[in-house]
């Protein structure tokens, strides 16, 4: 694809505020660029920076806040003293996969005879809680529990439960209108769930609280001891799927992540460690920029354009070589994937060359029969990012289309698909990322309402990309000892981004093309030279084919580990020629 039409984004620079800065600086011994960033972001008490940098496990919030919770546990545990077959019912993203093995696994660990069904994303059939329910009779499952998903099934849902099969609903998508009718329903969206501090659970979180609070609960009546059942080892699962969907990294997320890193970096999992081996990663150097770029997207692959309970079998298996064999698979289908999304993505900007006229308004909406309706959030994703507008891309598949939006922070998706949904087979999703099915008839219409809905509501300036900086910072500042400061706010990723800093430097001479697409700077502040790296820059290079240069530039510092030697790199984020 070609590059962004927005190449220069606005410089949203830090507020300042001396006084508060000293504060921190003074009451949490950090390094004052690091606490400049804390003030950049928002915070303005000493309780909430504590809780940001120090919060641990015991400060997570107790899942019996929920107000179905304990109707949940209460039905769970008959299960369990019962002997009842239960299904365990996951989205087939890897938010749903990681909840549906982790829900999966503990229960078994308690002795349950439990099942789990994970439908094809491709399917663009509007009943695949009623095929799963299908699966639920065939096994006399006469518990069915969905993870990541059923907040929008009402109607399914009431089907199943006419079928003599009780459903607890555990979902963190925004509910529509009609909820469904079952013992209980889990989700931090819920207007009767104020009372749950984190509306930002995953459903691989909401999962966790599930079986936290049945842990609680089979200790309190004695059913098992103290040192049987440890959550930590969970936690694995919980990070790999609150990364992979883009969780919010701050309040509780944060905590859970946190040591779900540490539980990956060591986990026992054979079917993870074989996934990292392939991924060409050491896994006690996993970051979530790893998980995002790496094993996410092999994982997801299942769900796109294979099998999806394979993903769930990967995280159970303790087989290594049939967890070898299935990771190997899992990278073939990788590859597949990306043949499906080059050839599509290609096919999509060809669309966007030919109709010039679709980027004079401030929504993208396309559609066609050729796409691959598993690949299509991940072009979305792409064009929404390359021409920051809010995007729809559809495939069309005998007279349905299949769906998937993302948008820009100016402009929140679920008001439209509300006031539309009388033109919609369903939808659901966030804000910010959401997936709906369509009849083609319907198409056109819904299409003119969302395009004039964005022209109304989005200025020319809310297209332009931002570049938010965090702090000024001087080449001197850039220590180890720094580096190590500014890992108090990892982990980095959703909502907390790797700060990004801004300075003056001088190019002491022109940059090298690396990789084909990346551009390698060598600047200079004060008599310290640091080496920038840019990528996908590489075409940026005539603009600094001069020697002395002098830049403002933003940027994100990292270490570079290469030959056992460290040195520390700068991550160019953008950068200005100033006039001399």
């Amino acid at each position: 694809m070609r590059q962004s039409i927005n190449q220069n984004p606005i410089w949203v620079y830090p507020d300042n505020d001396p006084e508060w800065t000293e504060s921190i600086i003074s009451d949490f011994n950090i390094h004052p660029v690091t606490a400049q960033v804390l003030v950049s972001r928002g915070f303005e008490t000493q309780e909430a920076i504590h809780d940001y940098l120090y919060a641990k496990l015991p400060n997570l919030h107790d899942p019996h806040l929920f107000p179905d919770m304990d109707k949940a546990v209460e039905r769970v545990l008959l299960a369990f003293r019962e002997k009842e077959n239960i299904l365990v019912y996951g989205d087939n993203d890897v938010d749903g996969i990681t909840a549906t093995a982790l829900l999966t696994e503990f229960l078994r660990f308690n002795g349950v005879n439990v099942f789990y069904y994970v439908p094809n994303r491709t399917s663009l059939k509007q009943s695949l809680i009623l095929d799963a329910l299908d699966y639920a009779k065939r096994n006399n499952c006469t518990l069915l529990i969905t993870v990541d998903c059923g907040i929008t099934a009402a109607n399914e849902i009431e089907k199943a439960v006419e079928q003599n099969v009780d459903v607890i609903v555990t979902d963190h998508h925004e509910p529509t209108a009609k909820l469904p009718h079952c013992i209980a329903t889990l989700n931090p969206k819920l207007l009767n769930s104020t009372a749950y501090p984190n509306r930002e659970l995953t459903g691989v979180g909401m999962a966790f609280k599930l079986i936290h609070a049945l842990t609680n609960a089979l200790l309190s009546n004695n059913e098992i001891g103290p040192g049987k059942i440890d959550l930590k080892r969970y936690l694995d699962l919980v990070a790999l799927g609150t990364i992979a969907d883009m969780g919010s990294l701050l309040g509780e997320n944060r905590i859970l992540v946190r040591y779900g890193l540490r539980q990956l970096r060591k986990t026992r999992r054979i079917g993870l460690t074989k996934l990292f081996s392939i991924c060409e990663l050491k896994p006690g150097e996993l970051t979530p920029a790893d998980i995002a770029s790496k094993v996410a997207p092999r994982l997801n692959s299942l769900g796109r354009i294979a099998d999806p309970l394979k993903g769930v079998e990967l995280l159970l298996l303790r087989d290594p070589i049939a967890a070898e064999a299935l990771a190997q698979e899992l990278d073939l289908n990788n590859s597949e994937r990306q043949k499906i999304e080059r050839r599509d993505a290609e096919d999509v900007e060809e669309v966007l060359q030919k109709h010039p006229q679709i980027l004079k308004d401030k929504a993208i909406v396309l559609h066609s029969e050729k796409w691959h309706p598993g690949i299509i959030p991940i072009i979305t994703a792409r064009i929404a990012k390359q021409y920051n507008r809010p995007t729809l891309v559809i495939a069309i598949d005998q007279g349905v289309g299949k769906g998937s939006l993302r948008t820009i922070p100016e402009f929140p998706l679920l008001s439209i698909l509300k006031d539309n949904a009388d033109l919609l087979e369903n939808f659901g999703g966030h804000d910010y990322a959401a997936g709906l099915t369509i009849k083609a008839s319907n198409l056109p219409l819904f299409k003119s309402n969302f395009i004039a809905y964005a022209n109304s509501r989005l200025s020319n300036q809310d297209l332009q990309t931002k570049l938010r900086l965090d702090a000024k910072i001087t080449f001197r500042d850039i220590t180890f000892d720094f580096m190590e400061s500014l890992s108090l706010l990892e982990p980095f990723g959703h909502e907390n981004p790797a700060p990004i800093f801004y300075c003056d430097a001088k190019q002491i001479w022109p940059p090298k093309i690396v990789g084909k697409t990346h551009l390698k700077l060598y600047l200079e502040q004060e008599d310290r030279l640091l080496e920038g790296i840019g990528f996908g820059m590489a075409n940026r290079r005539q603009q600094l084919c001069r020697r002395n240069l002098s830049l403002l530039i933003a940027f994100t510092p990292h270490i570079n580990n290469f030959l056992n030697k460290s040195s520390i790199q700068l991550q160019i984020r953008d950068f200005k020629i100033l006039e001399t």
